[in-house]
């Protein structure tokens, strides 16, 4: 079995394969403030809790864009699998041809998603990470990693809504009814889930027509994707698993010579 762990800025989330078969995959809070013997206790909890064989671990895989917590989790990681995981970074196989000025400047999270949407789904394509940011990748038809967009996370410009607007209370992230509202809770429902809509089309046009791949498939991933997905058509595939296949991808591109 393979142990998979992607660190992002708000959840971490580690995913358990048996070959190519996700059998389990946890959430976790991305707490910097953990140590590498708090982590490795929850991540034994949590591999007991689901009777999972420690013992049966054949590597490990790690992503990450909080560099204060990698190598607290690689730590960790290497205590339960009994050897040192692989980190993605430079120098990491993946596969891709980064056209990026500066590929070392391409964060892991996007790397990885990348490799998981190519081998799932073929290319050309666009990728949206519905995260603490939301990110758009775009591979072209050679299976050229372009580049693409980073924007502000639809929880994190609610957040800045609310801390901003004194009077303003703080909603759910569900869409209302109607465009047009009489109520603030919904007036805020709809700037802000509408508002994202409108930005994933717009960038998902423009981005088809500057690149010239009107065919690409769009696959978004990411904890509010399945709410934005169902209020546009600009989505194809959701994919709440995308970046833990890739990371398993990643890692047989790294080992399989060892095998």
């Amino acid at each position: 079995m393979i142990l998979t762990v992607d660190i992002g800025n708000t959840n971490t989330v580690v995913g358990i394969f048996k070959g190519e078969e996700l059998i389990e995959s946890v959430r976790l809070e991305s707490n910097r403030s953990k140590t590498v013997d708090e982590y490795h206790l929850l991540l034994t909890d949590l591999l007991d809790l689901k009777d999972i064989d420690i013992e049966s671990f054949e590597g490990g895989i790690i992503s990450s864009v909080v560099p204060t917590l990698t190598g607290t989790m690689e730590k960790a990681v290497s205590k339960i699998i009994g050897m040192a995981p692989i980190v993605v970074g430079p120098g990491t196989k993946t596969g891709l041809n980064i056209m990026y000025d500066d590929p070392k400047e391409v964060g892991a999270d996007r790397i990885v998603n990348a490799v998981g949407a190519i081998k799932k789904y073929g290319y050309p394509l666009i990728i949206i990470d519905f995260g603490t940011a939301t990110t758009y990748c775009v591979i072209d038809k050679n299976k050229n990693y372009l580049g693409g967009i980073i924007a502000p996370g639809i929880g994190i410009s609610a957040e800045a809504l609310f801390l901003k607007a004194a009077k303003l209370p703080r909603v759910d992230l569900v869409p209302p009814e109607n465009y047009l509202n009489k109520n603030t809770v919904d007036a805020i429902k709809a700037g802000i889930i509408f508002g994202s809509v409108g930005e994933v089309e717009y960038i998902v046009k423009h981005l088809k027509e500057e690149v010239g791949v009107p065919d690409a498939k769009v696959i978004s991933t990411g904890g509010i994707a399945p709410t934005i997905n169902e209020l546009t058509e600009s989505i194809d595939i959701y994919d709440n698993n995308l970046t833990l296949f890739g990371l398993r991808d990643i890692y047989e591109k790294n080992t399989k010579n060892r095998k």
